[in-house]
C-alpha cells in the first residue's frame, strides 16, 4: 500500500472554491473523463447536502504492463461528498469500481475555509494492488507517482474554473449561461484521446492525458466564443 498526502492553499474563498471544485468537468486537464453523473442528491436534516457521482473515465496501461492485464481500458469511479454550508467544508472521496485487483485508488479531499477567509484543500489518498505475481510493488509505485502528477493537473482544472468563474461574475452574461456551455455534451469529447490500450503513463483512477497549452485555449475559444 502507498499513502500519498498534500495541502493547498486557495485565496478565494470557501463558497467559490467549492463550486468550482463541482463543475471542474469537463476541462483541457481533463481529457480523459468521459461522462460524470449525479445518480444520487439529498439533504440532511442538519442541514448538509450529500451527492454521489459516477464519474467514468478513459487511459491507458504503461508500456511494461502485461498484455491483457485488464479487458478494457476505461474505470468507474464513484464520488461522495458532503457539502456542510454551515461548518464550511467540503468533504469529498471517490474510489475505482473496477480493475479494483489490479490497483484500487481510494482519495479523500476535504475543503475548508480557513479564518482569513481563504481555503485550504487537503488531499489524501491510499494506493493498493493486490495483483501479485512480484508485480505489486511496482504498480502501486507507478499508481502513486501518477496519483502526484494527476493532483497537479485537477488543481489546475480547479483553478481554470475560478478564472471562468471570476470572469462570469463580471461579464453581462449569467453564471449559469457558463456552466450550460461547460457541461454541454461536446464538451466531454476530446479528439487528442489515444484509442490504444498502452501507454507510457496511467494516473491513479485511470490514466489520463497532459493538455497542451493550445487544446486548452481551443477548449476556451469554445466557451466564449458562443457568447
Amino acid at each position: 500500500m502507498k499513502f500519498f498526502s498534500q495541502s493547498f492553499l486557495y485565496d478565494d474563498p470557501w463558497s467559490i472554491v467549492s463550486l468550482a471544485f463541482f463543475l471542474r468537468y469537463p476541462n483541457p486537464y481533463a481529457a480523459h473523463v468521459i461522462s460524470c453523473d449525479v445518480i444520487d442528491r439529498h439533504q440532511t436534516e442538519s442541514g448538509s447536502l450529500l451527492t454521489t457521482r459516477l464519474i467514468l473515465k478513459r487511459g491507458a496501461l504503461p508500456r511494461w504492463a502485461p498484455q491483457g492485464i485488464i479487458s478494457r481500458a476505461e474505470s468507474w469511479v464513484i464520488e461522495e461528498s458532503e457539502v456542510d454550508p454551515f461548518g464550511k467544508f467540503v468533504r469529498c472521496r471517490t474510489k475505482n469500481l473496477d480493475h479494483v485487483k489490479v490497483m484500487q485508488v481510494e482519495e479523500t479531499q476535504l475543503f475548508e475555509q480557513n479564518e482569513d477567509g481563504r481555503t485550504m484543500q487537503t488531499t489524501e489518498a491510499y494506493i493498493t494492488s493486490k495483483f501479485g505475481w512480484g508485480m505489486t510493488k511496482r504498480i502501486e509505485s507507478h499508481g502513486l507517482a501518477r496519483f502526484k502528477a494527476h493532483v497537479q493537473r485537477s488543481r489546475q482544472g480547479v483553478s481554470l474554473i475560478l478564472d471562468l468563474i471570476r470572469q462570469a461574475r463580471l461579464q453581462p452574461m449569467a453564471l449559469s449561461s457558463y456552466i450550460t456551455h461547460l457541461h454541454s455534451d461536446h464538451s466531454f469529447a476530446s479528439t487528442d484521446t489515444p484509442t490504444s490500450s498502452h501507454s507510457s503513463d496511467n494516473t491513479g483512477h485511470a490514466p489520463e492525458e497532459y493538455s497542451s497549452p493550445t487544446t486548452e485555449n481551443t477548449w476556451l475559444g469554445k466557451i466564449w466564443g458562443s457568447r
